[in-house]
């Protein structure tokens, strides 16, 4: 099994202290987003709803639960490079940001939350809708940020570094093959539709996962604590057993524990009975433990 990536230096770092400012050029990527959908509404079929309800869930399961979070992020198991770039194009097409900046997002995120204290944007701790309103237009500039160094094999190759730099883009060839299929209800439903929703769907459950909930395992120290959601796991990918992500991150199977339905985990365990995925992370053992409490509840 893979270490883990250690990517962030909080070393004179400060996770309090900044502000949330307008991050201008996400704020008008999101909004023109959430304007595409609402033009979208005007033209709802059956197709287009099949359409977006598909190419969301193919895009969030395999590019982004899949690829981007569970193998680039976590390094919870490895690919062929032929497989590994396409799952991580997939998750480009996602809309949030190319590998690197994912990389970022999370790794600051996390970082911050494993601190004893964090600011509250990244705690998750105001209302649902000024959260959402922060993470769709807005950014955090630290008075002392972190540094993050993104290991060379992701950060030196030439396929992910034009996928930062043109991440947007990307989701024009799909715009020019749905037009052809569908006319301009296919390109709202699925680049402007699926992109806002995906975008806006993922920071809400990760608002709920991040407040107060059920969950078996407190990591120590932490400021923030994860929370599961019973009964989501299939329309999260698996991504809703978060408490048990926060404690074995390590680990290619998130929801670990009977009954925790894992999508993401399903695709990985067919890739690996296909011979394309090994490495394969699972939750460390009792005796590496001593970063973790258990609970008495699950």
């Amino acid at each position: 099994m893979m270490e883990p990536a250690i990517r962030v230096d909080g070393q004179g770092a400060d996770p309090v202290r900044g502000r949330v400012r307008i991050d201008w050029p996400k704020a008008v990527w999101n909004a023109g987003m959430l304007g595409g959908t609402v033009a979208a509404l005007f033209l709802v079929s059956l197709s287009t709803v099949a359409l977006f309800l598909g190419l969301t869930y193919f895009t969030l399961l395999i590019g982004h639960s899949v690829g981007m979070h569970r193998m680039m992020i976590h390094r919870t198991f490895r690919a062929p490079k032929w497989l590994a770039r396409a799952l991580i194009y997939i998750g480009t097409l996602v809309g949030v940001s190319g590998p690197s900046g994912i990389i970022r997002i999370h790794d600051t995120r996390d970082w911050a939350q494993r601190e004893p204290q964090c600011h509250d944007f990244f705690a998750h701790r105001r209302s649902l809708a000024r959260d959402l309103a922060w993470n769709l237009f807005c950014k955090f500039e630290f008075e002392r940020p972190p540094r993050v160094a993104i290991e060379p094999e992701i950060a030196d190759d030439p396929f992910y570094r034009m996928l930062d730099a043109t991440w947007r883009l990307h989701q024009i060839p799909l715009a020019i093959a749905l037009y052809w299929i569908g006319g301009w209800a296919f390109v709202l439903w699925g680049i402007c539709a699926r992109v806002f929703v995906s975008t806006a769907g993922h920071w809400t459950i990760t608002y709920f996962c991040h407040n107060p909930g059920p969950g078996r395992w407190l990591v120590r120290d932490a400021g923030i604590q994860a929370s599961n959601l019973p009964g989501l796991g299939l329309i999260t990918y698996g991504e809703c057993w978060h408490n048990n992500h926060h404690a074995f991150p390590e680990s290619a199977r998130i929801g670990i524990e009977p009954g925790q339905a894992d999508p993401g985990w399903w695709v990985i365990a067919g890739l690996r009975r296909l011979g394309l995925a090994h490495d394969i992370g699972t939750p460390r053992q009792q005796d590496r433990r001593e970063d973790l409490v258990e609970r008495d509840h699950a």
